[in-house]
């Protein structure tokens, strides 16, 4: 590329600033405050790239089909957002570091308002296809104090990879909701998690496929942990020695949430009694609460 000239820059600086200038009458000055930022910063992206008008087209044709996609069972701009890093890095700021509180992780799309209530010890999988998996541990705050009456939603796909409401046929299977003991306590069975790929026959897919990225999520169940007076936590858990810990495809892994798996031989009782023909598993998982009005910007808040 040759130099610019002096000119040039001039007009391109020019047009930043006039474009700019047209947010200064925004009432709302978070609003302002965001239009100018990402003004500045879409103009700084085009500047540096010296983006050309065919590649500009591609990139509306690109969102255009994202759009196109989205539909009230698949979110293409989420998964967009998700490959990017855009969902993490969203996610990292809102959740800052808060003393040993568990760390937050993505959302993802599949998550369906309205799951079943399983009970402590109850069975979420529902039906899901997958090896049986014990799932235990307590919920805490930060001073290690229980939090008791705490609800745990759960949701994860099946040992094929999917979730149920990507088949299409209104079953319900790998989700479900619990509440803590008096003690913090919780329990439930579910099935082992497996890797998967995200939704890769769309535009993301193609985004992915062009830049040589694999569309493999790392193993992982979901959690929502709500309790009054505590921050809500959206979490993981990944387990340990999973192929895709290193390469997950929504940058979801946090090392603090990586887990072992005791595999189980099928003549070991469950620990409450349940018979399981076949090899089982369980898995340990203590939750920390940081506080609703935590403003943690050190270990100490």
């Amino acid at each position: 590329m040759s130099e610019m000239s002096a000119e040039q820059q001039e007009r391109e600086t020019a047009l930043v600033e006039r474009v700019v200038a047209s947010f200064a009458g925004t009432p709302d000055a978070r609003t302002k405050n965001l239009v100018e930022a990402l003004t500045r910063h879409l103009h700084a992206f085009l500047r540096e790239t010296r983006l050309t008008e065919a590649e500009w087209r591609q990139a509306v044709e690109f969102l255009t089909a994202v759009g196109h996609i989205t539909d009230d069972r698949r979110q293409e701009f989420i998964l967009l957002s998700d490959v990017l890093g855009a969902s993490m890095q969203t996610i990292t700021i809102n959740n800052r570091a808060y003393a040993d509180a568990t760390e937050a992780t993505v959302f993802g799309p599949f998550f369906v308002e309205g799951s079943p209530e399983v009970g402590l010890g109850g069975d979420v999988a529902g039906g899901a296809r997958g090896e049986p998996c014990w799932v235990e541990g307590t919920v805490t705050d930060t001073d290690g104090k229980p939090v008791p009456g705490a609800r745990l939603e759960v949701w994860e796909a099946d040992a094929d990879g999917r979730y149920d409401v990507q088949y299409g046929d209104d079953r319900v299977a790998g989700r479900g909701h619990l509440h803590t003991d008096d003690q913090g306590r919780y329990r439930f069975w579910a099935v082992t998690p497996t890797p998967y790929p995200i939704p890769d026959d769309g535009p993301v897919g193609e985004l992915l496929r062009a830049t040589g990225r694999s569309s493999m999520r790392a193993s992982h169940l979901h959690l929502m942990v709500q309790a009054e007076g505590y921050r809500t936590l959206v979490t993981h858990v990944f387990p340990r020695g999973d192929a895709y810990l290193d390469s997950d495809s929504v940058f979801g892994v946090r090392e603090s949430l990586v887990v072992d798996v005791h595999q189980q031989i099928p003549t070991t009782p469950t620990p409450d009694g349940r018979q399981v023909a076949g090899p089982w598993a369980r898995i340990g998982f203590d939750i920390v609460l940081a506080p609703a009005a935590a403003q943690p910007g050190s270990a100490g808040g």
